[in-house]
């Protein structure tokens, strides 16, 4: 990892690493998870399968926690390359928590803005995305988008997202309606964000092209605890290790006009269960 990476990093709480894993890597996976989805059998599935179902989500719907029954899954997660950058990133070597795999195919509601740390709940510290492209992403496929700096604010306050646009109900407001930019990448790239930087994605609005991406979530390595759904959390040589379970909400932020402009301040509570992503 580059000094250039973990200054990025720092400053916008997000970098990318081009070509960390190679197109045929990618292509590998990316077949991998395309006969996986097909046996349609596996009960992590966030929603089920609907081969008539005209909502291309309900077709091919993500994938969570392969690692927990796939060995190619959990070798990526803990793959030494990963680690290493986290690393140089972080200071230590995190754990790991959680796999996903996202297949967006043409047509596919994005996913509204939202931060990680909301559902992970990692405690002291944050958790950490390494998010690898499968295909070429791009702004018409639905690539991700990142507000540069926004892991500095808190965990802000939801509100209701337009689920005509989003597959998920919920988003964070912003203090400027353009403040996200898109992240355009290659197969085998890899994006690795800051628990609380704010990020989503648009739909899919080509005719024929899938926005495959695997994930791995992780929690930096003091973390000490986490909640219940990423039980249990791995060392990156793979062996499990026992941490307590982060429960209920917290102070979250609210958008604050000052002289100075709109500023995050914890005025508000979630109060609620955060339920995993």
């Amino acid at each position: 990892m580059s000094v250039s990476s973990k200054e990025e990093f720092d400053r916008d709480g997000y970098t990318l690493v081009r070509g960390l894993f190679s197109a045929d890597e990618a292509e590998r996976l990316r077949e991998h998870y395309m006969v996986l989805r097909t046996r349609d059998r596996y009960a992590n599935d966030l929603v089920g399968v609907a081969a008539g179902a005209r909502d291309p989500l309900k077709r091919y719907p993500r994938m969570a926690q392969m690692h927990r029954w796939d060995d190619v899954s959990l070798q990526w997660l803990i793959d030494a390359r990963l680690d290493e950058v986290m690393t140089g990133l972080l200071g230590r070597s995190p754990y790991a928590v959680q796999t996903m795999l996202y297949f967006k195919p043409a047509g596919s509601r994005g996913q509204a803005l939202h931060q990680d740390n909301f559902y992970l709940k990692a405690e002291p510290g944050t958790c950490v995305a390494a998010w690898m492209a499968l295909d070429r992403v791009d702004v018409a496929n639905g690539c991700l988008q990142v507000v540069p700096g926004s892991h500095r604010w808190p965990i802000l306050c939801t509100e209701k997202a337009d689920t005509k646009v989003s597959f998920t109900d919920v988003t964070v407001p912003l203090p400027a309606p353009d403040a996200a930019v898109p992240v355009e990448m290659e197969p085998g790239d890899v994006l690795f964000f800051h628990g609380a930087l704010v990020h989503g994605s648009a739909p899919n609005v080509t005719e024929d092209r899938f926005r495959r991406a695997l994930i791995g979530h992780y929690i930096q390595g003091e973390a000490e605890q986490v909640a219940e759904y990423y039980h249990p959390a791995l060392r990156m040589d793979g062996t499990a290790l026992d941490l307590g379970v982060s429960v209920g909400g917290g102070a979250c932020g609210e958008w604050v006009e000052t002289a100075d402009g709109p500023v995050a301040v914890l005025t508000g509570t979630e109060s609620f269960f955060r339920k995993h992503e």
